[in-house]
C-alpha cells in the first residue's frame, strides 16, 4: 500500500527537488506575465459582462452609461498599476501589501491586509474556475447538467500542476495565456475595422428587448447614480489580481524588482487595451446580457432551461461570422482555458503570502514548509479545498460567487498605498538631493491618488454589493484576522514557556524507570535492556492485574527466567489499564516531586494498514494521556514484525547522485 501510494504521488507531482535546485525555479518575463497576470488578463472577459448586468436591471435604458463606466474602471486600473510598481520597487522582498502595511501602518494593518488577500485569492480560484467553465457551456450548452462537477475537475487538475512547482506550471499555462491575449487582441482590430469600413458587427442579442426589473424603471437622480456605481463596482472585476506580481517578487529572476516592475507594466497595457476593446465592441453590436434569460424578450427556446452565451462569446460569434466559424471556438477555448488557468495567480499568490505568515507566526509553521518539487504544497492543497467548497455551495454560479469578489482586493489597496505615501514621507526625511527629491514627490502622489480612488471604490463596493452576498467576506475576514491574532499569541506565548532559563543542562535528581509490561515476550525483553542499558536510579516493571489467571502466569514465567527487575502488579476491578497505569504514575510523582520518572512502552512496528487495528491500540491511548503527565518522559521502545521488514526493503530512496551519509 504504502509503495503503492508513492507511485501514484510521483505520477501527479513528478520526482522530488534537492534544495539547492530551488533557484532553478525562478521564473523569468515571458513566464512570469502569465504565472502572476493570468488573472487580470482573463478578469477582461468578464468585467464588461458584469457591467452590462447591472444595467440592464433598467431595460435597456442605461446602457448608454456603460463607456463612462468602463473609462471610469481604465482610469482606476492605470493608477492601480503604477501605484504597484512602486511597491515593487520598494519592497522587492514579495511581501506586497502585506508587508508595505505592516512596515508602514504596523502589524494589525498588515493582518487585516493578510486577511483581505487571503479571502480574495479563495474567491479569484472559484470566480475563475466557474467563469471559464460559463465560457466552455456557451459552446457546449450540454455540459450545463454537471457544471458543478467540471469545475471541482478543474480545480483538482490546477492543484495538481501547481504541486508540480512553479516553473513547471507556468510552461504549461504560458501558452493558452499568450492565445488568449492574442486572440482576443485579433477580434478587437478585426471588429473595428469592420466597423471602420462600414460592416460592424452585430451581436445575436442586439434584436432581443430587456424587460426591466421592477423598481429599476425611470431611476434618475441618487437612484440613477447608486445604479452607475454598482455597475462600476461589478467592473472593477477587472482589478483583481493585480496585486499578485508584487507579491511574488521573489520568485523572478534577477534582477528582481525591475523584471517584476516591467511584467506588471505589460500586464496593465495588455488588461486595459483588451478590456476598452471587448466594451468598445459590445457596445458596437449592441450585446444585451441579463442575470435570467426569460428577461429577454425574442430568446429562442425555453428561457427557463437555456443558457444564454456569454459577452465575448457573443462578440467573437459578430466579429467572426458565426457560432460555428472555427475562430469562435479558438476564441471560446482560449476565454476558458485563461479563465480556468487565471486560478494559478492564486495558487501562487495564495502559499507565498501564507508562507509569510507563517514565518511570522500568524499562521502554522507547516504553511513554511517546501514540498517534493520546492512549492508551498500545504498552502496550494488548503486553497483547492476551500474554493471548491465554495464552488460546490454556490452551484458554479458566476453571478452568485462574484458578489463575494473584490471587496479584498480594495480593502488591500487601499491600506498598501496608504502605507506607501508614509514610506515616501520617511525617505523625504532622510534626502536632501533635488532630484531624488523630486522623484520621491512623484511616487508619492501616484501612491496618495490610488490610496484615494481606491478608498473611494472599497466604499461603493461595500455599500453596492453588501446585501448581495459580500457580507460574507465582512464577516470572514475579521474572523481570519482573529484566528491570525490567536496563532500569534499561542506561538509567542510557547516561545516564552520554552525561553532556557539561566545556566547550563540542569540533571534531576534521581530518574525512575518504569517498563509497562503485559506479557513476557520478546519485545518486553528488549524494553528491558534498553531501560536498564540507561542506568536509572530505579527500575520497575508494572502490569495492571486484569484477571487472577494472566497475572499469575505472569509471576510464574517471571520467576523462572529469573528477569533481575521487580515486577509490579496495579488492580483494576473495573478492567481500566489506562487508569490504573496514570494512578501509579501519580502516586510515584507525588511521593518523589523532584525526580523524573522515564516510562517505556514496547510497541510493535507493523506494514500493512491493517494490522495497525489489530496492534497497538492500547499502547496509544496509554502514550497519548501520559504525555499529558507533568515529571513524566515518554519511550517508545520498537519491535520490527516481519512485514514491517518487506515494506522497509520496498521504500525507495532518493539522494542526490554521490550524496550519501558523512562519517567522523
Amino acid at each position: 500500500m504504502p509503495n503503492v501510494s508513492i507511485s501514484f504521488k510521483r505520477l501527479i507531482v513528478g520526482r522530488p527537488l534537492s534544495s539547492d535546485r530551488l533557484g532553478e525555479q525562478m521564473l523569468p518575463k515571458r513566464i512570469a506575465l502569465p504565472v502572476f497576470a493570468s488573472d487580470p488578463l482573463s478578469s477582461v472577459a468578464y468585467a464588461t459582462q458584469e457591467i452590462l448586468l447591472v444595467l440592464t436591471l433598467g431595460g435597456l435604458a442605461y446602457l448608454h452609461l456603460a463607456p463612462w463606466v468602463a473609462a471610469a474602471v481604465v482610469v482606476l486600473l492605470a493608477v492601480v498599476v503604477l501605484s504597484y510598481r512602486q511597491v515593487v520597487q520598494a519592497y522587492p522582498s514579495g511581501g506586497g501589501s502585506y508587508e508595505v502595511a505592516s512596515r508602514n501602518l504596523g502589524p494589525w494593518a498588515g493582518l487585516v491586509v493578510a486577511s483581505a488577500l487571503l479571502v480574495d485569492y479563495v474567491m479569484t480560484v472559484a470566480v475563475s474556475v466557474a467563469a471559464g467553465v460559463d465560457n466552455i457551456i456557451s459552446a457546449v450548452p450540454a455540459l450545463d447538467s454537471c457544471r458543478v462537477l467540471v469545475n471541482l475537475g478543474f480545480v483538482v487538475l490546477l492543484t495538481a500542476m501547481n504541486l508540480r512547482g512553479v516553473r513547471e506550471s507556468g510552461r504549461l499555462f504560458a501558452v493558452p495565456t499568450y492565445l488568449f491575449v492574442v486572440g482576443v487582441v485579433a477580434m478587437i482590430v478585426i471588429g473595428l475595422l469592420q466597423t471602420a469600413f462600414g460592416h460592424a458587427p452585430v451581436a445575436e442579442s442586439a434584436g432581443w428587448q430587456v424587460r426591466a426589473e421592477p423598481g429599476h424603471v425611470g431611476l434618475t437622480g441618487t437612484a440613477l447614480m447608486l445604479l452607475a456605481l454598482r455597475a462600476f463596482s461589478s467592473g472593477c472585476t477587472a482589478l483583481t489580481g493585480a496585486e499578485a506580481i508584487s507579491n511574488g517578487v521573489p520568485a523572478f529572476r534577477p534582477p528582481k524588482a525591475r523584471n517584476a516592475a516591467t511584467t506588471m507594466a505589460a500586464m496593465g497595457g495588455l488588461s486595459i487595451t483588451m478590456f476598452a476593446g471587448i466594451t468598445a465592441l459590445a457596445m458596437i453590436g449592441h450585446v444585451h446580457y441579463v442575470d435570467d434569460a426569460c428577461q429577454l424578450v425574442g430568446f429562442p427556446g425555453n428561457c427557463a432551461t437555456g443558457t444564454q452565451r456569454t459577452v465575448i462569446a457573443q462578440i467573437a460569434a459578430a466579429v467572426f461570422g458565426g457560432t460555428h466559424s472555427v475562430m469562435f471556438f479558438s476564441i471560446q477555448a482560449a476565454t476558458a482555458l485563461i479563465l480556468i488557468l487565471a486560478a494559478n495567480t492564486a495558487f501562487n499568490g495564495f502559499p507565498l503570502l501564507a508562507a509569510i505568515l507563517a514565518e511570522h507566526r500568524y499562521l502554522p509553521r507547516q504553511l513554511h514548509t517546501r514540498g517534493d518539487r520546492l512549492a508551498f504544497s500545504n498552502g496550494i492543497v488548503i486553497l483547492a479545498v476551500v474554493a471548491g467548497t465554495l464552488i460546490y455551495a454556490f452551484n458554479g454560479s458566476v453571478t452568485r460567487l462574484i458578489q463575494l469578489y473584490i471587496l479584498g482586493v480594495f480593502t488591500s489597496f487601499t491600506l498598501s498605498q496608504a502605507g506607501m505615501v508614509r514610506h515616501w514621507n520617511r525617505e523625504l526625511a532622510g534626502v536632501s538631493d533635488p532630484g531624488l527629491r523630486r522623484r520621491i514627490h512623484r511616487s508619492r502622489m501616484i501612491n496618495a491618488v490610488g490610496a484615494c480612488l481606491t478608498a473611494l471604490v472599497l466604499v461603493v463596493v461595500l455599500v453596492t454589493k453588501f446585501s448581495h452576498g459580500a457580507y460574507l467576506v465582512v464577516i470572514a475576514m475579521p474572523v481570519l484576522y482573529v484566528m491570525m491574532r490567536g496563532i500569534r499569541r499561542h506561538y509567542d506565548r510557547v516561545a516564552r514557556e520554552l525561553r532556557p532559563q539561566p545556566g547550563g543542562i540542569v540533571l534531576p535528581s534521581r530518574t525512575h524507570a518504569v517498563v509497562l509490561v503485559s506479557q513476557l515476550h520478546q519485545p518486553t525483553l528488549r524494553t528491558l535492556g534498553y531501560a536498564k542499558a540507561t542506568h536509572p536510579d530505579t527500575l520497575t516493571a508494572l502490569t495492571v492485574k486484569i484477571s487472577d489467571e494472566e497475572v499469575n502466569a505472569l509471576r510464574a514465567e517471571w520467576e523462572d527466567r529469573e528477569i533481575p527487575v521487580p515486577l509490579t502488579v496495579m488492580a483494576s476491578p473495573y478492567r481500566d489499564i489506562t487508569g490504573s497505569v496514570l494512578e501509579y504514575m501519580a502516586r510515584l510523582h507525588r511521593e518523589h516531586p523532584q525526580d523524573l520518572i522515564a516510562v517505556y512502552i514496547p510497541e510493535y512496528v507493523v506494514g500493512h494498514w491493517w494490522e495497525h487495528v489489530l496492534h497497538n491500540q492500547s499502547a496509544l491511548r496509554l502514550k497519548a494521556r501520559l504525555l499529558f503527565q507533568r515529571g513524566v518522559m515518554v519511550t517508545s521502545v520498537p519491535w520490527q514484525l516481519d512485514s514491517s521488514d518487506r515494506v522497509a526493503a520496498q521504500q525507495p530512496y532518493h539522494a542526490s547522485p554521490g550524496v550519501g551519509p558523512k562519517v567522523g
